[in-house]
């Protein structure tokens, strides 16, 4: 007998099984990583209150013709500039990690528009000018919370809600991670970083601890340093849990100024930073709009001094007087913006 079915059918991958009825850990979560197969998840999640794994709510949807996304991410505000600029325009995005790159490349390149990706540090957009064969762009974009994807991967180590190593490079090309800043520093420089970068209060004791504890054993795990933080605030994790549940939605985790700091440092954001608001005027066309996103204090007094020196000095026609930040309902639908502060300026024309 004749066999008529075909002879290399696609094999079926069976999803990956986890116990109970929902997916806990990041990598069991394969609806969410994969929206474009599971469309209505992201929805679903969203009217939750939730945050999809690997996923951003775009803020900024206005573009110009050619437009530089310097945080290009899983490409979520970039999607919606690619609705606005459409075909005639030009989408140049930039971003340190190799791996979501890759991805955002695929997801784009579905579509219509022309765009280019680059594994490059944002501060270095001036130098794709030439390479791209134009002459500044129309809207300079950047939006400097850590990515989704790269929270939510616990083999990253850049969230103390996932067990793992304290890596927190948001480019693995880097040498030093935040285990190895947490061996190097001196308790001065442990404490006034987490003053400077995350107005941590309790800076002097976490930076005593850390620089004790690391006197018997290296840290080198996330877990090792929530326990050394919760110990530094008089913590447990069960008294954490109990006075969570008393302060209501969107308290603080004890930990999370101390991880915040350690990212900062390790991915040298704020030397970035200073480099893309120096550059950033001398690669806009005449006209063209700067709009930064940022998510903590540190960076925002960078983006308000620029801008306002830049108007000061005629370099920029306008800039927000203001930081425009998340209204309650864009809060609940998206609790990662809640510190959220978007500020914009426009060159002289």
């Amino acid at each position: 007998m004749s066999d008529d079915r075909p002879q290399n059918p696609e094999k079926h991958h069976r999803r990956v099984r986890y116990s109970g009825t929902h997916p806990k850990r990041f990598g069991q979560k394969y609806k969410e990583l994969q929206p474009g197969k599971y469309p209505d998840i992201i929805k679903h999640l969203r009217a939750k209150g939730k945050t999809p794994a690997g996923t951003h709510i775009p803020v900024l949807t206005e573009a110009g013709d050619i437009v530089a996304d310097c945080t290009i991410g899983y490409g979520g505000h970039a999607a919606e500039f690619m609705k606005c600029i459409g075909s005639t325009g030009k989408l140049i995005g930039f971003d340190v990690d190799g791996v979501e790159l890759e991805r955002t490349r695929e997801r784009l390149g579905a579509g219509n528009v022309p765009f280019s990706l680059y594994r490059k540090n944002f501060a270095g957009i001036g130098n794709v000018l030439a390479e791209e064969g134009i002459g500044g762009y129309d809207i300079i974009f950047a939006d400097l919370g850590v990515s989704s994807m790269q929270v939510d991967n616990p083999a990253r180590g850049i969230s103390y809600k996932n067990k793992g190593p304290l890596d927190m490079r948001m480019d693995e090309r880097l040498i030093q991670t935040g285990a190895d800043l947490l061996t190097t520093l001196s308790e001065d420089e442990l404490s006034k970083a987490l003053l400077e970068l995350s107005d941590e209060p309790d800076h002097k004791r976490i930076a005593h601890l850390i620089v004790t504890e690391r006197k018997h054993a290296p840290i080198t795990q996330v877990s090792q340093l929530v326990r050394l933080i919760l110990k530094a605030k008089n913590l447990t994790p069960q008294s954490w849990r109990k006075q969570q549940l008393n302060a209501g939605f969107g308290s603080l985790h004890p930990a999370a100024r101390t991880f915040q700091s350690l990212r900062i440092l390790v991915n040298d954001e704020l030397g970035a930073l200073r480099e893309l608001l120096r550059v950033a005027p001398f690669c806009l066309k005449p006209g063209g709009k700067i709009g930064i996103i940022s998510f903590h204090s540190g960076e925002d007094r960078l983006v308000k001094q620029s801008f306002r020196d830049g108007v000061r000095n005629g370099i920029y026609q306008s800039a927000t007087p203001n930081p425009i930040v998340p209204r309650v309902r864009e809060i609940a639908a998206n609790p990662r913006s809640s510190s959220a502060k978007f500020r914009w300026a426009k060159k002289t024309s």
